[in-house]
């Protein structure tokens, strides 16, 4: 059995993961002790005996949905996203007040298939009426945020949670402003394998989640475990050429 929670484990968060992992395996009786942080993304959301870890929407609707089972949706609260919903900060930096069009000409994403980073980007590029220039790849959140603050980059869309980290311990955000949010889609959702009991994991995880310290809570951006259903995550346009 293996768990992980990689989507928002820094260094910041690491003993807040631990935590609430702690919970989790307390309730469940039966679990790994320890969250495991040394495997490969894909081969852990993969595992048909994952007891728990949190995925992207983007990669869950594209492929994972036939391999893992939803568990919940996080609930960030998150201003304008209803619980259990998520959205994107637009950003670039402070003192660029260059069009927007401009902007999106040299834009930097953390992965090609981040519903957050690389699809929301194209929504927004799709709204705001202007094409999207050839893309940079960083790696994650952070570094976009980097690249841009460095000028590596001019625009990024940042999921509201990372963004809400980044903004209190990365201290170049503070060269950064926000230009818009996106539309809240369903949060990065909770996924246990196909040999897990689901329901018995979401009574686990919500109630984890409620033991922990306030501190705790806003130190993860994570408030509660809010039901999702496979069909949320599905009807997400994916405006990736």
């Amino acid at each position: 059995m293996i768990a992980t929670l990689p989507m928002y484990d820094r260094s910041e968060t690491a003993a807040a993961n631990d935590a609430l992992w702690a919970a989790v395996a307390g309730y469940l009786g039966d679990a790994p002790c320890h969250l495991s942080r040394d495997v490969p993304l894909e081969g852990a959301w993969t595992d048909p005996d994952l007891v728990l870890s949190q995925t992207c929407g983007l990669p869950f609707s594209l492929r994972l949905h036939t391999q893992v089972t939803l568990v919940g949706a996080p609930d960030f609260r998150l201003p304008s996203c209803p619980p259990g919903f998520y959205n994107s900060a637009i950003i670039a930096r402070r003192d660029d007040n260059r069009p927007v069009e401009q902007l999106l000409q040299t834009p930097v994403i953390n992965d090609h298939q981040s519903q957050s980073g690389h699809n929301a980007l194209h929504q927004f590029a799709a709204r705001s009426g202007a094409p999207l220039g050839t893309v940079q790849i960083s790696g994650s959140h952070r570094e976009s945020t980097r690249a841009v603050a460095d000028g590596h980059a001019d625009i990024a869309a940042i999921d509201g949670n990372s963004w809400r980290m980044i903004e209190r311990w990365d201290s170049w955000a503070t060269g950064l402003r926000v230009l818009d949010h996106t539309a809240p889609t369903p949060a990065m959702p909770f996924i246990c394998g196909r040999n897990t009991d689901a329901a018995r994991v979401f009574a686990a995880l919500k109630a984890a989640i409620s033991d922990l310290s306030p501190e705790q809570r806003d130190t993860l951006g994570l408030y509660d475990l809010c039901p999702a259903t496979k069909d949320a995550y599905l009807a997400v346009p994916n405006r990736i050429p």
